[in-house]
Protein backbone atom coordinates (compact mmCIF):
# COMPACT_ATOMS: atom_id res chain seq x y z
CA UNK A 1 0.00 0.00 0.00
CA UNK A 2 0.99 3.54 -1.22
CA UNK A 3 1.93 5.94 2.31
CA UNK A 4 -0.95 8.10 2.65
CA UNK A 5 1.53 10.73 3.22
CA UNK A 6 3.61 10.04 -0.12
CA UNK A 7 3.76 13.52 -2.53
CA UNK A 8 3.33 12.40 -6.12
CA UNK A 9 5.34 14.49 -8.61
CA UNK A 10 2.61 16.74 -9.89
CA UNK A 11 4.03 17.69 -13.07
CA UNK A 12 5.62 14.54 -14.30
CA UNK A 13 2.35 12.29 -13.30
CA UNK A 14 0.12 14.75 -15.03
CA UNK A 15 2.48 13.51 -18.26
CA UNK A 16 2.95 9.82 -17.33
CA UNK A 17 -1.19 10.04 -17.79
CA UNK A 18 -1.60 12.31 -20.42
CA UNK A 19 1.61 12.79 -23.18
CA UNK A 20 1.71 8.92 -25.04
CA UNK A 21 -0.53 9.41 -28.01
CA UNK A 22 -1.25 12.68 -27.89
CA UNK A 23 -0.64 14.85 -31.95
CA UNK A 24 0.68 18.15 -30.64
CA UNK A 25 2.25 17.86 -27.43
CA UNK A 26 3.71 20.89 -26.06
CA UNK A 27 4.01 19.58 -22.65
CA UNK A 28 7.80 18.50 -22.55
CA UNK A 29 10.23 20.79 -21.76
CA UNK A 30 13.37 20.58 -23.94
CA UNK A 31 13.84 21.21 -27.63
CA UNK A 32 12.87 19.07 -30.14
CA UNK A 33 14.74 15.31 -29.79
CA UNK A 34 17.64 14.77 -32.16
CA UNK A 35 17.52 11.37 -34.16
CA UNK A 36 19.83 8.82 -33.07
CA UNK A 37 21.26 9.16 -37.29
CA UNK A 38 20.85 12.64 -36.65
CA UNK A 39 23.54 12.49 -33.48
CA UNK A 40 25.73 10.04 -35.22
CA UNK A 41 25.50 12.63 -38.36
CA UNK A 42 26.38 15.67 -35.98
CA UNK A 43 28.81 14.17 -33.59
CA UNK A 44 30.73 12.77 -36.45
CA UNK A 45 30.38 9.31 -34.39
CA UNK A 46 32.34 5.74 -36.19
CA UNK A 47 29.27 3.36 -36.64
CA UNK A 48 31.28 0.88 -36.62
CA UNK A 49 33.00 1.50 -33.61
CA UNK A 50 29.69 2.36 -31.84
CA UNK A 51 28.18 -1.15 -32.86
CA UNK A 52 31.46 -2.71 -31.47
CA UNK A 53 30.39 -1.71 -27.76
CA UNK A 54 29.49 -4.41 -25.68
CA UNK A 55 26.13 -4.42 -23.88
CA UNK A 56 27.71 -4.51 -20.24
CA UNK A 57 27.41 -2.81 -17.06
CA UNK A 58 29.68 0.01 -17.45
CA UNK A 59 32.19 1.70 -14.52
CA UNK A 60 28.95 2.59 -12.26
CA UNK A 61 29.86 6.19 -11.43
CA UNK A 62 30.46 6.71 -15.08
CA UNK A 63 32.93 6.15 -17.98
CA UNK A 64 36.32 8.03 -17.00
CA UNK A 65 36.66 9.75 -20.53
CA UNK A 66 32.95 10.88 -20.13
CA UNK A 67 33.97 12.12 -16.49
CA UNK A 68 36.82 13.96 -17.71
CA UNK A 69 35.30 15.81 -20.04
CA UNK A 70 32.15 17.04 -17.81
CA UNK A 71 34.56 18.14 -15.29
CA UNK A 72 36.27 20.53 -17.99
CA UNK A 73 32.98 22.40 -17.90
CA UNK A 74 33.59 23.59 -14.12
CA UNK A 75 37.03 25.35 -13.37
CA UNK A 76 38.65 23.53 -10.33
CA UNK A 77 36.91 20.19 -11.15
CA UNK A 78 37.88 16.87 -11.05
CA UNK A 79 36.75 13.49 -11.87
CA UNK A 80 36.05 12.38 -8.79
CA UNK A 81 34.05 15.23 -8.39
CA UNK A 82 31.35 14.06 -10.90
CA UNK A 83 29.07 11.25 -11.24
CA UNK A 84 27.53 10.19 -14.62
CA UNK A 85 23.67 9.38 -13.18
CA UNK A 86 20.45 8.13 -15.07
CA UNK A 87 19.13 11.94 -16.15
CA UNK A 88 18.85 15.12 -13.92
CA UNK A 89 16.25 13.33 -12.00
CA UNK A 90 18.24 10.62 -10.30
CA UNK A 91 21.29 13.16 -9.19
CA UNK A 92 18.33 15.58 -7.65
CA UNK A 93 16.85 12.60 -5.70
CA UNK A 94 20.49 11.64 -4.68
CA UNK A 95 20.95 14.66 -3.61
CA UNK A 96 18.22 15.07 -1.48
CA UNK A 97 18.92 11.70 0.30
CA UNK A 98 22.07 12.05 0.44
CA UNK A 99 21.97 15.63 1.56
CA UNK A 100 19.32 16.04 3.78
CA UNK A 101 19.53 15.27 7.59
CA UNK A 102 16.20 15.11 9.69
CA UNK A 103 14.86 18.46 11.11
CA UNK A 104 16.73 20.68 8.21
CA UNK A 105 14.41 22.30 5.59
CA UNK A 106 14.78 23.23 2.15
CA UNK A 107 14.30 26.57 0.66
CA UNK A 108 12.81 26.40 -3.44
CA UNK A 109 11.48 29.26 -5.35
CA UNK A 110 8.27 28.72 -7.01
CA UNK A 111 7.27 27.99 -9.76
CA UNK A 112 9.65 25.63 -10.23
CA UNK A 113 10.34 21.91 -11.20
CA UNK A 114 8.97 20.54 -7.80
CA UNK A 115 11.58 17.39 -7.79
CA UNK A 116 13.89 18.09 -4.92
CA UNK A 117 11.06 20.04 -3.02
CA UNK A 118 8.70 16.60 -3.27
CA UNK A 119 11.82 14.18 -2.55
CA UNK A 120 12.18 16.34 0.92
CA UNK A 121 8.39 16.27 1.76
CA UNK A 122 8.78 12.57 1.13
CA UNK A 123 11.74 12.04 3.67
CA UNK A 124 9.91 14.11 6.03
CA UNK A 125 11.91 17.41 5.52
CA UNK A 126 10.23 21.11 5.74
CA UNK A 127 10.03 22.79 2.49
CA UNK A 128 9.62 26.80 2.35
CA UNK A 129 8.26 28.58 -0.84
CA UNK A 130 9.82 31.65 -2.08
CA UNK A 131 8.26 33.20 -4.96
CA UNK A 132 9.68 34.60 -7.71
CA UNK A 133 7.84 38.11 -8.88
CA UNK A 134 6.06 37.70 -12.14
CA UNK A 135 5.70 41.33 -12.26
CA UNK A 136 9.27 41.45 -11.46
CA UNK A 137 10.40 39.50 -14.71
CA UNK A 138 9.79 36.04 -12.41
CA UNK A 139 12.78 37.81 -10.22
CA UNK A 140 13.58 36.63 -6.71
CA UNK A 141 11.51 38.44 -3.46
CA UNK A 142 15.07 38.94 -2.26
CA UNK A 143 13.17 39.59 1.46
CA UNK A 144 11.24 36.74 1.59
CA UNK A 145 14.31 34.61 0.67
CA UNK A 146 15.86 35.88 3.47
CA UNK A 147 12.97 35.39 6.06
CA UNK A 148 12.55 31.15 4.68
CA UNK A 149 16.86 30.88 5.52
CA UNK A 150 17.62 30.24 8.89
CA UNK A 151 19.96 27.78 10.84
CA UNK A 152 18.09 24.91 9.97
CA UNK A 153 18.18 25.18 6.38
CA UNK A 154 20.44 22.42 5.17
CA UNK A 155 19.83 23.09 1.01
CA UNK A 156 18.70 26.62 -1.17
CA UNK A 157 17.06 24.63 -4.41
CA UNK A 158 17.83 26.60 -7.63
CA UNK A 159 16.85 26.09 -10.99
CA UNK A 160 19.11 28.38 -13.44
CA UNK A 161 18.19 28.84 -16.47
CA UNK A 162 14.11 28.44 -14.35
CA UNK A 163 11.84 26.03 -15.60
CA UNK A 164 9.48 26.92 -16.11
CA UNK A 165 9.85 30.57 -16.68
CA UNK A 166 12.46 31.01 -18.70
CA UNK A 167 14.23 33.46 -16.21
CA UNK A 168 18.13 33.56 -15.78
CA UNK A 169 19.07 34.90 -12.15
CA UNK A 170 20.40 38.45 -12.42
CA UNK A 171 23.50 38.91 -11.38
CA UNK A 172 22.39 40.51 -8.11
CA UNK A 173 19.57 37.64 -7.57
CA UNK A 174 22.36 35.21 -7.69
CA UNK A 175 24.56 37.33 -5.00
CA UNK A 176 21.41 37.27 -2.32
CA UNK A 177 21.17 33.59 -3.14
CA UNK A 178 24.82 32.87 -2.27
CA UNK A 179 25.21 35.16 0.76
CA UNK A 180 21.89 33.63 1.90
CA UNK A 181 23.75 30.66 2.15
CA UNK A 182 26.41 31.24 3.56
CA UNK A 183 25.16 33.11 6.49
CA UNK A 184 23.67 29.96 7.58
CA UNK A 185 25.89 27.26 5.65
CA UNK A 186 23.83 25.85 3.55
CA UNK A 187 24.58 24.07 0.02
CA UNK A 188 23.06 25.72 -3.08
CA UNK A 189 22.12 23.16 -5.42
CA UNK A 190 21.32 24.23 -8.34
CA UNK A 191 19.77 22.64 -11.88
CA UNK A 192 21.52 24.24 -14.79
CA UNK A 193 19.76 21.68 -17.31
CA UNK A 194 19.01 25.01 -19.71
CA UNK A 195 22.26 26.64 -19.58
CA UNK A 196 22.95 26.90 -23.25
CA UNK A 197 19.94 27.48 -24.30
CA UNK A 198 19.59 31.68 -24.39
CA UNK A 199 17.01 33.19 -26.40
CA UNK A 200 19.11 36.22 -26.75
CA UNK A 201 23.09 36.21 -27.93
CA UNK A 202 24.88 33.27 -27.31
CA UNK A 203 27.02 33.81 -23.95
CA UNK A 204 25.46 30.88 -21.71
CA UNK A 205 24.05 31.42 -18.50
CA UNK A 206 26.66 31.14 -15.78
CA UNK A 207 27.30 28.33 -13.54
CA UNK A 208 27.21 28.97 -9.64
CA UNK A 209 30.05 26.02 -9.82
CA UNK A 210 32.78 28.15 -7.77
CA UNK A 211 30.72 30.73 -6.61
CA UNK A 212 31.06 29.36 -2.98
CA UNK A 213 32.75 26.31 -1.55
CA UNK A 214 29.14 24.50 -1.08
CA UNK A 215 27.75 23.71 -4.50
CA UNK A 216 26.43 20.69 -6.32
CA UNK A 217 25.02 21.07 -9.81
CA UNK A 218 22.87 18.75 -12.30
CA UNK A 219 22.83 18.86 -15.73
CA UNK A 220 22.17 15.94 -18.35
CA UNK A 221 21.71 15.38 -22.05
CA UNK A 222 17.81 16.26 -22.20
CA UNK A 223 17.49 20.28 -22.63
CA UNK A 224 19.78 22.08 -24.53
CA UNK A 225 21.47 18.90 -26.37
CA UNK A 226 17.90 17.35 -27.33
CA UNK A 227 18.65 14.04 -26.32
CA UNK A 228 16.48 13.28 -23.34
CA UNK A 229 16.33 9.65 -24.23
CA UNK A 230 19.68 8.75 -23.29
CA UNK A 231 18.42 9.29 -20.03
CA UNK A 232 22.00 10.52 -18.77
CA UNK A 233 22.63 13.45 -16.00
CA UNK A 234 25.91 14.01 -14.29
CA UNK A 235 26.51 15.32 -10.75
CA UNK A 236 29.29 17.60 -10.02
CA UNK A 237 30.38 18.34 -6.24
CA UNK A 238 32.77 17.68 -3.57
CA UNK A 239 34.61 14.66 -3.86
CA UNK A 240 33.32 13.73 -0.39
CA UNK A 241 29.97 14.23 -1.14
CA UNK A 242 30.11 12.59 -4.73
CA UNK A 243 31.44 9.14 -3.15
CA UNK A 244 28.49 9.37 -0.59
CA UNK A 245 25.85 9.98 -3.86
CA UNK A 246 27.98 7.07 -4.97
CA UNK A 247 26.85 5.12 -2.29
CA UNK A 248 22.74 5.25 -2.59
CA UNK A 249 23.26 5.53 -6.28
CA UNK A 250 23.75 1.83 -6.51
CA UNK A 251 21.11 1.15 -4.40
CA UNK A 252 19.14 3.19 -7.32
CA UNK A 253 20.22 2.71 -10.67
CA UNK A 254 23.52 0.79 -10.22
CA UNK A 255 24.44 2.84 -13.37
CA UNK A 256 23.29 4.93 -16.89
CA UNK A 257 23.81 2.53 -19.62
CA UNK A 258 26.59 1.96 -21.68
CA UNK A 259 25.00 3.12 -25.15
CA UNK A 260 24.39 6.32 -23.28
CA UNK A 261 27.83 7.35 -21.79
CA UNK A 262 29.44 6.27 -25.46
CA UNK A 263 27.17 8.92 -27.36
CA UNK A 264 27.33 11.44 -24.65
CA UNK A 265 31.02 10.90 -24.74
CA UNK A 266 31.02 11.61 -28.34
CA UNK A 267 28.03 14.41 -28.34
CA UNK A 268 29.82 16.50 -25.70
CA UNK A 269 33.05 16.92 -27.44
CA UNK A 270 34.10 19.81 -29.40
CA UNK A 271 33.26 20.78 -31.99
CA UNK A 272 29.75 18.43 -31.27
CA UNK A 273 28.73 20.21 -28.01
CA UNK A 274 28.75 23.53 -29.52
CA UNK A 275 26.86 22.07 -32.78
CA UNK A 276 24.13 20.89 -30.55
CA UNK A 277 23.84 24.04 -28.67
CA UNK A 278 23.46 26.42 -31.47
CA UNK A 279 20.86 24.07 -32.86
CA UNK A 280 18.67 24.22 -29.46
CA UNK A 281 19.38 28.23 -29.92
CA UNK A 282 18.22 28.28 -33.56
CA UNK A 283 14.96 26.11 -32.64
CA UNK A 284 14.07 28.16 -29.49
CA UNK A 285 14.77 31.87 -30.49
CA UNK A 286 12.14 30.36 -34.11
CA UNK A 287 9.49 28.75 -32.03
CA UNK A 288 9.18 31.69 -29.58
CA UNK A 289 8.47 34.29 -32.52
CA UNK A 290 5.91 31.88 -33.77
CA UNK A 291 4.38 31.31 -30.25
CA UNK A 292 3.82 35.05 -29.80
CA UNK A 293 2.69 35.71 -33.30
CA UNK A 294 0.07 33.06 -32.73
CA UNK A 295 -0.99 34.40 -29.15
CA UNK A 296 -1.66 37.52 -30.19
CA UNK A 297 -4.92 36.41 -32.22
CA UNK A 298 -6.99 37.13 -29.36
CA UNK A 299 -5.51 40.40 -28.03
CA UNK A 300 -5.82 40.95 -24.38
CA UNK A 301 -6.21 36.50 -23.27
CA UNK A 302 -2.66 35.81 -23.53
CA UNK A 303 0.19 37.67 -22.19
CA UNK A 304 4.12 36.10 -21.15
CA UNK A 305 6.96 37.18 -19.59
CA UNK A 306 9.86 36.47 -22.47
CA UNK A 307 12.05 34.08 -21.45
CA UNK A 308 15.32 34.74 -21.29
CA UNK A 309 16.78 30.75 -22.15
CA UNK A 310 14.87 27.46 -22.21
CA UNK A 311 12.52 26.00 -24.75
CA UNK A 312 9.82 27.01 -22.64
CA UNK A 313 7.25 30.07 -21.48
CA UNK A 314 5.22 30.28 -18.78
CA UNK A 315 1.95 31.63 -20.66
CA UNK A 316 -0.68 33.80 -18.38
CA UNK A 317 -4.40 33.43 -19.51
CA UNK A 318 -7.36 35.83 -18.83
CA UNK A 319 -10.12 32.74 -19.27
CA UNK A 320 -12.94 31.92 -17.14
CA UNK A 321 -11.42 28.61 -16.84
CA UNK A 322 -8.53 27.06 -14.24
CA UNK A 323 -5.32 26.34 -15.35
CA UNK A 324 -6.06 21.99 -15.19
CA UNK A 325 -9.60 21.93 -17.18
CA UNK A 326 -7.73 23.85 -19.86
CA UNK A 327 -5.41 21.42 -19.95
CA UNK A 328 -7.87 19.26 -20.38
CA UNK A 329 -10.04 20.59 -22.86
CA UNK A 330 -6.93 21.09 -25.06
CA UNK A 331 -6.54 17.20 -24.75
CA UNK A 332 -9.68 15.88 -25.40
CA UNK A 333 -11.21 18.45 -27.81
CA UNK A 334 -8.22 19.54 -29.91
CA UNK A 335 -5.40 17.11 -29.58
CA UNK A 336 -2.88 19.38 -27.65
CA UNK A 337 -1.36 19.12 -24.86
CA UNK A 338 0.19 21.57 -22.33
CA UNK A 339 1.08 21.56 -18.75
CA UNK A 340 -1.21 23.58 -16.51
CA UNK A 341 0.10 26.32 -14.02
CA UNK A 342 -1.57 24.45 -11.15
CA UNK A 343 1.02 21.56 -11.70
CA UNK A 344 3.42 24.24 -10.10
CA UNK A 345 1.80 26.01 -8.13
CA UNK A 346 0.58 28.89 -10.06
CA UNK A 347 -3.11 29.27 -11.16
CA UNK A 348 -3.82 31.11 -14.61
CA UNK A 349 -0.65 30.03 -16.29
CA UNK A 350 0.54 26.76 -18.53
CA UNK A 351 3.69 25.85 -19.78
CA UNK A 352 4.39 25.96 -23.46
CA UNK A 353 7.05 24.54 -25.26
CA UNK A 354 7.65 25.87 -28.47
CA UNK A 355 11.16 24.74 -29.47
CA UNK A 356 9.63 22.55 -32.21
CA UNK A 357 8.90 22.48 -36.21
CA UNK A 358 7.57 25.47 -37.22
CA UNK A 359 4.74 23.68 -39.20
CA UNK A 360 3.96 21.27 -35.79
CA UNK A 361 3.75 24.05 -33.91
CA UNK A 362 1.74 26.34 -36.00
CA UNK A 363 -0.61 23.94 -36.77
CA UNK A 364 -1.07 22.85 -32.26
CA UNK A 365 -1.58 26.55 -31.62
CA UNK A 366 -4.12 27.00 -34.31
CA UNK A 367 -6.01 24.71 -32.38
CA UNK A 368 -4.99 26.31 -28.78
CA UNK A 369 -6.69 29.68 -30.43
CA UNK A 370 -9.96 27.59 -31.77
CA UNK A 371 -10.67 26.28 -28.61
CA UNK A 372 -9.94 29.74 -26.86
CA UNK A 373 -12.41 31.35 -29.28
CA UNK A 374 -15.07 28.42 -28.22
CA UNK A 375 -14.63 29.33 -24.44
CA UNK A 376 -14.90 33.31 -25.14
CA UNK A 377 -17.58 32.59 -27.19
CA UNK A 378 -19.63 31.10 -24.34
CA UNK A 379 -18.95 33.42 -21.80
Amino acid sequence: MVSENFLPFKVEQFLSDMEHGVVYNFSESGVHPMSLKGLVDLAEIDLDQLLATMIDYPQVNGKQSLRETIAGFYPGASSDGVMVTVGATEANTLVANTVLGAGENVVCFRPTYEQISGNAVNRGNEVRWVNLVEANGWGIDAEALDRAVDDKTRIIHVVNPNNPTGRVLSDIDRAHIIAAANRVGAWIVVDEVYAGTEREGDIETPSFWGSTDRVLVVNSMSKAYGSPGLRLGWLVGPEDIIQECWRRHEYASIAASMLSMELADKALAEPARSKLKARARRLIRTGFDVLTQELARHQGVFSVVPPQASAMSFVRFNLPIASEELGLRLLREKDVLVIPGSRFGVENHFRFSSALPEDHLREGLARLNDLTGDILNHT
